[in-house]
């Protein structure tokens, strides 16, 4: 599990933007996977309402966590955060200081990893 960052950010979808949403997750998805190769996983899901959204993003680590936040925030925040509300954040892995500061505004959750494999 050496270096690894992931996280869950839990959000509530706004009255009315289900086509909006649909068209953000699009265009970020691509994003993601185009200029982040480094990230290892990015994947959305949706309540069966359509209401609520888990975002799940895994990264290869600190570095690479910082490069999905960059280019969120530079491409995509306005937009995101006019859809979205943040309802909650859980960190995992072994994020660095940076990657713990740079998302310090969600109050995220950390938990850090007790015991476990990956294959």
């Amino acid at each position: 599990m050496s270096g690894t960052v992931y996280w869950v950010l839990q959000l509530q979808v706004g009255d009315g933007r289900d086509g909006d949403l649909r068209d953000l997750m699009t265009r970020m998805v691509k994003a993601t996977e185009a200029d982040e190769p480094g990230t290892i996983d990015y994947l959305w899901s949706l309540s069966a309402d359509g209401r609520s959204c888990h975002i799940f993003g895994r990264y290869r680590d600190s570095a690479a966590a910082m490069v999905h936040i960059g280019n969120f925030m530079e491409k995509f925040a306005d937009q995101f955060f006019d859809i979205l509300t943040p309802t909650g954040f859980v960190l995992y892995g072994e994020p660095d200081a940076a990657v713990r500061d740079a998302l310090a505004g969600f109050n995220p959750t950390i938990m850090v990893n007790a015991d476990g494999f990956r294959r």
